[in-house]
């Protein structure tokens, strides 16, 4: 386990408490805001983003990453699928996206598009990918988080949500 990470997580444990002291009164989500714009647990962004000969970057061997692309279970979800042109299912995914609260569209090509998703509480950064090969009908996905090691399933439901909404 990373020990940064660890010490991050103590460290905002303990101020947690000690604003609890300070104003007993308040409630988890006020402090839960005024603890995470103190401490921003974004990480860094990745440098092996992007498609790189008809591929998204593998996910690391942490169970906090999906991919359509990935050939092991852990990290194996199927792609979005569509019927209407690219541009089309493309422009269907940024409406989606600007939909979701916490989804930030950084990217987009003809061919990608590339999204943080920026969790409410702790600020934790997740790495968003969709890769529309040009001979498919189908829409490449990647979902990893960029710090810890398991994410609770955050990125598989993720994925799942977005797909649901595709559908729709």
């Amino acid at each position: 386990m990373n020990f940064k990470f660890i010490q991050s997580i103590l460290l905002v444990t303990s101020i947690c408490v000690g604003v609890f002291l300070v104003n007993p009164t308040a409630t988890l989500a006020s402090n839960s805001v005024q603890i995470a714009s103190i401490f921003s647990f974004s990480g860094e962004q990745p440098k092996n983003l992007g498609v790189k000969n008809g591929q998204l970057a593998k996910c690391p061997q942490t169970p906090n990453c999906v991919s359509s692309q990935s050939k092991d279970v852990t990290h194996k979800v199927d792609p979005l699928t569509y019927d209407s042109s690219r541009k089309e299912a493309l422009n269907r995914l940024k409406t989606i996206l600007k939909e979701i609260n916490n989804a930030e569209i950084i990217e987009v090509k003809p061919q990608y598009l590339y999204s943080q998703f920026t969790s409410r509480i702790m600020g934790f950064v997740d790495d968003v990918e969709f890769y529309f090969p040009l001979q498919e009908k189908l829409i490449h996905v990647r979902s990893a988080s960029r710090v810890g090691q398991s994410d609770l399933g955050v990125n598989r439901r993720r994925i799942e949500r977005i797909r649901q909404q595709f559908k729709t």
